[in-house]
């Protein structure tokens, strides 16, 4: 297995360090590196259900990065390990743009049962789009929701039954797409007025791509499953 990745420029090496700081902050704990075809895959788990009885949905945060290297690997680290490697770049990203940093994987391995549960790399069908300004608004009309509701002192349980409620809502006109997707596409920077939200399925799973990333969901409630809103999906 591949010890190191190499990605083209410093301005990547810096994407990514913003995008696994986002996702620190979430307390998410793991990422998972897939590499292949020149490609390397970021997925980051935002929402995941606590157990049996949890109809949380399970939501995924990714980044795509182009590699210099043809290095393939699968594997699953702390978010805080690989931190502490890109670490090690700060301050490139403006004096030398056109570097390519070798990035070394780091030995600390994560927990991640979401990694088992992989969305597809094919078969996505267009199912229309999602206008961002919904989804942020959305999105923070559950984060205030949660806040409310879990005051200090709440019981993990409680928690966990609040947050299952809110996030596993379906997005007004988006039947089938939890409310948890527009947390996790504010929370990860993925959301600009400016930029057109692409919705796509395959199976059980949806996926919410912008120009700054992608979402993928399945769910576990009893969400409707009538079809999406029309609309083209951008590219």
């Amino acid at each position: 297995m591949a010890s190191s990745f190499l990605l083209p420029d410093s301005h990547s090496l810096s994407d990514l360090r913003v995008f696994l700081g986002r996702s620190e902050r979430l307390d998410t704990g793991s990422v998972r590196l897939v590499a292949d075809r020149g490609v390397l895959a970021v997925y980051v788990a935002i929402l995941t259900p606590a157990g049996l009885l949890d109809a949380s949905p399970t939501v995924l945060g990714l980044r795509t990065f182009a590699l210099a290297d043809d290095g393939t690997f699968d594997v699953v680290v702390t978010v805080r390990s690989l931190l502490d490697r890109l670490a090690r770049f700060e301050g490139e990203d403006s004096a030398a743009p056109t570097v390519a940093p070798a990035v070394s994987i780091p030995q600390e391995s994560g927990t991640a049962p979401w990694a088992g549960i992989s969305p597809p790399r094919t078969g996505w069908e267009p199912r229309g789009s999602a206008d961002p300004v919904l989804l942020e608004r959305v999105a923070r009309e559950g984060i205030d929701e949660v806040a409310a509701a879990v005051l200090p002192g709440t019981g993990e349980q409680i928690v966990t039954r609040v947050r299952s409620e809110v996030w596993n809502r379906p997005i007004p006109g988006l039947d089938g797409v939890p409310a948890g997707a527009a947390f996790a596409a504010l929370s990860l920077g993925f959301l600009a007025a400016d930029d057109p939200v692409a919705v796509y399925r395959t199976g059980p799973w949806y996926r919410l791509s912008s120009g700054r990333g992608h979402v993928l969901v399945r769910s576990r409630g009893s969400l409707a499953s009538a079809p999406l809103a029309s609309g083209s999906p951008s590219s």
